[in-house]
């Protein structure tokens, strides 16, 4: 039952009435509800005054602290002049500087911004601006998508489409466009002997095959750059990258780059797209966007996308997507005060050093006997728990051990929640490396309860 009391009254008043997304909400008859009433930096505060250090930086979107005073002065100084406005035919100063800013930092040749409301929004705008342009272009015949096995890039039926989880996918699947699949790169399926670098060369050749036989149907290639998240936090080598820059090119179809969870200085490099030095066709950005703070996303795009799309009225080439909240004024003046703050503060060259004592900290999980592998890019560091480490047997699903950490770590003031058994660290970058020290603490200790018995 509820073991955190003291907010009971809260928490049936949420479950009277609210729905919580990735849920199982009969879940909550024995996992706590934990009702929050402020944020301190990398800390939640609950209403019983209980501390959570926040090691997934609250679903990879908070990069500089809860309630960081200068996004905060930020969003209300724009608060007194400007909430929002329609964004078809009206501008104003903060989408356009934002624009600016974010064609200024982002890999050379995407100099057109199209604003959304959130990452699988984002997705949405980029798939179907791949398949407009060639539309545009005379070729109708490309209605496809080529996306990763292992991929996850949303929730919504198109951002879905091109995901390959099947917790998530599955029951729409009959609701579903169907992708061709390209095996990932990921390092973890490397054969003995093989390095991440061969890796991602072995898989470029059987993205060749994939796009000698579909590159005349194919509108695009979708991937999350170097770190499939969603899909268990598998990474994979930056050479994959540069190869599929280059097979896009060759084969005469774009490359949609989902930085939405590694953008924004996750992986080491303010983009994650930067380690190979690639620009793709769209970029697409989210979460770390605005710090945390306010929904919003961009999709970025080149001039020669744009101008498929220029033309008069009359030729029915525009690209009438649409949210209401496109461009929101507020959300533009937050993501324009966190681009600020790393333009004022060394904060890659700060996440390195943190990145660097995490996995100091980690490497003795390398050698746990139901540890088969603890993998790193970036301030993002995963362990995977299984059953059986010779053979990488997993534990079976039903058994929810990487449940058992997350409610372990909720007890020792730790918000750590796992995808599935793959334990994963993704905190703010205002995190201290005694904060760090705490939780892989806490993991550990969670770890060790999860696998006995």
């Amino acid at each position: 039952m509820n073991t955190f009391p003291a907010a009971d009254a809260l928490v049936r008043r949420d479950l009277s009435h609210l729905w919580h997304p990735c849920t199982q909400m009969h879940d909550h008859q024995t996992v706590p509800m934990i009702p929050i009433a402020r944020g301190e930096g990398a800390w939640l505060v609950g209403t019983d005054g209980r501390r959570y250090l926040d090691g997934i930086s609250s679903w990879w979107t908070n990069l500089f602290g809860h309630a960081n005073p200068r996004i905060a002065a930020a969003l209300a100084d724009q608060a007194r002049t400007l909430e929002h406005v329609i964004f078809a035919g009206f501008t104003h100063e903060p989408a356009v500087a934002l624009a600016e800013e974010l064609v200024r930092v982002t890999p050379p040749g995407l100099d057109r911004v199209f604003y959304a409301d959130n990452g699988s929004a984002a997705i949405e705008v980029a798939l179907k601006m791949s398949f407009h342009y060639w539309l545009n272009q005379g070729h109708g015949e490309k209605t496809r998508f080529i996306a990763l096995t292992g991929s996850y890039h949303g929730e919504t039926l198109g951002a879905l489409s091109v995901s390959d989880v099947a917790l998530y996918r599955k029951t729409y699947a009959p609701l579903l466009l169907t992708p061709i699949l390209a095996p990932s790169p990921d390092a973890y399926e490397a054969q003995p002997g093989e390095s991440p670098a061969s890796v991602a060369q072995r898989r470029l050749g059987e993205l060749r095959v994939l796009l000698e036989q579909h590159a005349h149907e194919v509108c695009a290639v979708i991937v999350e750059p170097l770190v499939q998240c969603a899909g268990g936090m598998r990474m994979y080598h930056p050479d994959y990258l540069a190869g599929l820059r280059a097979l896009c090119d060759e084969f005469t179809v774009h490359f949609i780059a989902d930085e939405i969870a590694v953008g924004f200085g996750r992986t080491g490099t303010l983009f994650a797209c930067e380690q190979a030095r690639v620009s793709p066709d769209f970029m697409c950005l989210s979460k770390g966007l605005t710090g945390g703070f306010l929904p919003l996303s961009a999709v970025l795009t080149t001039t020669h996308v744009y101008e498929a799309f220029y033309a008069e009225y009359s030729a029915g080439k525009a690209f009438l997507h649409s949210h209401s909240y496109t461009g929101n004024p507020l959300a533009c003046r937050v993501a324009l005060e966190t681009l600020a703050i790393f333009r004022d503060e060394p904060v890659l060259e700060r996440n390195r050093e943190l990145a660097a004592h995490l996995a100091q900290r980690l490497a003795p999980l390398r050698d746990h006997p139901h540890v088969s592998a603890v993998r790193q890019t970036g301030m993002i560091a995963a362990v995977e728990l299984v059953a059986d480490k010779r053979q990488r047997t997993p534990f079976p699903s039903a058994e929810r051990r990487g449940l058992r950490v997350y409610l372990h770590g909720l007890t020792q003031g730790a918000l750590l929640r796992p995808l599935g058994d793959v334990i994963y660290f993704m905190p703010p970058y205002v995190v201290t490396t005694q904060e760090i020290d705490q939780l892989v603490d806490t993991a550990i200790e969670g770890i060790e309860r999860a696998v006995a018995g």
